[in-house]
């Protein structure tokens, strides 16, 4: 890992894209396994109680048991078997992955009191994952056709056009209801990468799915977890 003292410059400004709500956010990580249901239950209900001042800003890191999500641009073509629970969701995207060994985290903002603009919300959690992988020495890319950020694979065959061949190292996918984001961004940090062989992840044939440990690096949660708080506060505003 870089060392926190001396983080590369990101393309972005180190301050916050979006703006401060001029209260730290509250960061939370979960000690357990979170099903599914009751994360999204609990988001829905802390992004109420954000909208109506009641509840502060929060980030909740979690990890989910093995199952699937189907966001609102899934195909069923996209799901190749139903070895693990399907579960419907309102955040944007098509099939993803959940379990353990992948960080999940859920980002609670208000946006009303940051700027209401949701390619830039969106670009700039892209941009907080890439910043992360960047202290671990690895390059995070963005794709104009492809949802999430993605890194070069230059050992492994090409795909059958001759195009180089990546992976998919991080998802995206949220959800705004009255300029209150929920949902958020995936990171793969040693999940079992078989059980994305039971759907075409976000729709994307032909590159593959990677993680930290896959790459060949050692990381634990905790590690990438420290990383993570550090890079939001870059971009969004201190946490607590």
């Amino acid at each position: 890992m870089k060392s926190a003292s001396n983080p590369k410059r990101d393309t972005l400004s180190t301050h916050s894209m979006l703006g401060k709500s001029g209260n730290p956010i509250e960061w939370e990580i979960a000690s357990d396994l979170v099903a599914y249901e009751d994360a999204v239950a609990r988001m829905e209900a802390l992004a109420q109680g954000i909208a109506e001042d009641r509840e502060p800003e929060r980030v909740w890191l979690v990890e989910h048991p093995p199952l699937y999500t189907a966001g609102t641009s899934a195909s069923d073509a996209h799901l190749l078997n139903d070895a693990l629970p399907v579960f419907k969701t309102g955040r944007g995207g098509e099939h993803t992955y959940h379990g353990p060994g992948q960080r999940v985290c859920y980002v609670m903002l208000n946006l009303n009191k940051r700027t209401q603009d949701l390619r830039l919300y969106v670009a700039t959690l892209e941009q907080w994952i890439i910043n992360t992988l960047d202290q671990f020495n690895i390059k995070g890319e963005r794709r104009e056709d492809r949802v999430g950020v993605w890194v070069r694979r230059p050992k492994k065959p090409t795909l059958f056009d001759g195009t180089p061949r990546e992976d998919k190292i991080a998802a995206i996918g949220i959800r705004v209801r009255k300029w209150i984001t929920y949902h958020g961004i995936a990171i793969n940090v040693e999940p079992e990468l078989s059980h994305y062989e039971g759907i075409i992840p976000c729709g994307v044939e032909g590159h593959g799915i990677t993680s930290l440990v896959d790459l060949g690096l050692p990381v634990t949660m905790e590690d990438l977890d420290i990383v993570l708080k550090q890079e939001f506060e870059k971009l969004f505003g201190a946490v607590e």
